[in-house]
């Protein structure tokens, strides 16, 4: 199947943390298994929060789990320049404006629970869990 969706960090975190909207996240992850992506600041991201909370285990089983289901993508170096400009244009934080350029250069929708999203739906399809 063509990879068609980037994964935002909350929708990983809702179910490692078992918070109110865990079971619509999986069915959300099982519906789009074999076209979901991951980005390498979501690992990270995950991986602070987790350490933060005392989680090492969960995060080393999800880097397991995930690292055989899910491809990781990245952005160039040369394109951390546009954060600025989207921040001007969307005010999005870094976190987000790293996963709008992701979905930017690979043409792809954002699965998140984040309404930040809301502000680049005329760019980009986003999908709200």
């Amino acid at each position: 199947m063509e990879i068609k969706y980037l994964a935002d960090t909350n929708i990983f975190l809702e179910i490692l943390l078992l918070q109110e909207k865990t079971e619509k996240c999986k069915e959300i992850l099982r519906r789009y298994k074999d076209e979901i992506v991951i980005s390498d600041f979501s690992l990270h991201s995950i991986g602070v929060i987790l350490f933060k909370h005392r989680k090492e285990l969960i995060y080393f089983k999800f880097i397991v789990d995930v690292v055989s289901k899910v491809k990781i993508v990245t952005l160039p170096l040369s394109s951390y320049k546009e954060f600025v400009k989207i921040r001007e244009r969307y005010n999005l934080d870094f976190d987000d404006a790293y996963q709008f350029q992701i979905s930017i250069e690979k043409g792809l929708k954002i699965i998140t629970m984040d309404k930040d999203f809301d502000r680049v739906t005329g760019v980009i399809e986003v999908i709200n869990v």
